[in-house]
């Protein structure tokens, strides 16, 4: 791959890294995730999110919607329910192109601090 693919690539993977992020800007964003991810395979149905956090049907299917179009919540439907759950896999990319950022290429952040909050 020469320079300026590469180059390319890199500006598509901080841009939709950046959407991730932009998708989860909010606090109620940010919850839901969490909320899914404690909930982590088996996810979550909207109303037992909804329930958990408070948070108006109207409201939350809006908030679904931003994170699902951010890559960041699956979901599938089993007969009348919708099931969403953290898509991992692409929080894992996205926390991988931070920890190379922030860790490893020029130390901003000692590795191990990190491993250690995730302990």
């Amino acid at each position: 791959m020469n320079a300026r693919m590469q180059r390319k690539q890199s500006l598509e993977q901080v841009t939709r890294y950046a959407d991730m992020l932009s998708a989860m800007g909010t606090e109620p964003r940010l919850r839901i995730m969490q909320l899914l991810l404690s909930a982590h395979p088996d996810g979550l149905v909207v109303g037992e999110i909804g329930n958990e956090l408070a948070i108006p049907s109207s409201t939350l299917s809006h908030h679904l919607e931003k994170l699902k179009n951010g890559d960041l919540v699956t979901v599938r439907r089993e007969g009348t329910f919708l099931w969403y759950s953290a898509n991992t896999e692409a929080l894992e990319k996205l926390l991988g192109f931070l920890y190379a950022e922030c860790c490893t290429r020029n130390r901003a952040i000692e590795p191990r601090k990190i491993v250690s909050v995730c302990q």
